[in-house]
């Protein structure tokens, strides 16, 4: 069911209620598509300039987002990424990688090198995305740790189709994202940086 109307944080907390005795996990992804373009394999999807999309009647409805983990588990997704392309390091363990680069004069021979083409994930899609989890998390009594929230690229490691692996299904979502604060031009590993702002929006919600 896609959704050409943007969603309110109301009803978004509204189906999370509901949902709340059946979700486990939450999977965080992009599109690999185009600024614009609503998917409906995604619960929520999240557009350029912030605007939510809700694709679906119940978070309980089965969407195809993430392979083998569709059941009981909501995907959101930043519609971005199109003709984005990542590299790993030659005889590294790219699960293992904490820091990459855009630029790959800049990066070491240690180091993950990223280009997001032309539609790259902005900031407001990054915060949003973040709120999102976090309202997620609290309206679905669901712990914000990096076995119940994870990106793409995160369980596409652990199921053995993430960067380095050889799969030729590979998926790499969200698997750096740029933050303003890092120092260097570095980029920061996409999992951590999303838990670490939902974390402080959670934080601060429960503080109001």
């Amino acid at each position: 069911m896609l959704n050409s109307n943007p969603a309110t944080e109301d009803m978004i907390r509204d189906m999370a209620r509901e949902a709340r005795s059946g979700i486990r996990h939450i999977f965080l992804h992009w599109t690999g598509g185009h600024y614009g373009h609503n998917e409906d394999a995604y619960h929520i999807c999240i557009d350029r300039d912030g605007t939510v999309y809700v694709n679906c009647k119940s978070f309980l409805s089965f969407k195809a987002h993430t392979w083998m983990h569709n059941v009981g588990a909501i995907g959101i997704a930043l519609l971005c990424g199109y003709d984005a392309h990542c590299w790993a390091p030659a005889g590294k363990d790219a699960s293992l990688l904490d820091v990459a680069y855009e630029n790959d004069h800049l990066a070491r021979t240690d180091c993950a090198v990223i280009d997001y083409g032309e539609e790259p994930p902005t900031r407001k899609q990054i915060e949003v995305m973040a709120k999102i989890v976090a309202l997620l998390c609290h309206e679905l009594c669901l712990p914000l740790a990096e076995d119940t929230v994870m990106t793409h690229c995160e369980i596409a490691f652990v199921d053995g189709y993430g960067p380095g692996d050889g799969d030729p299904d590979m998926r790499w979502d969200l698997w750096f994202l740029p933050e303003p604060d890092t120092l260097g031009g570095a980029l920061y590993p996409g999992g951590l940086l999303l838990r670490a702002k939902a974390q402080y929006y959670l934080d601060t919600a429960e503080e109001a």
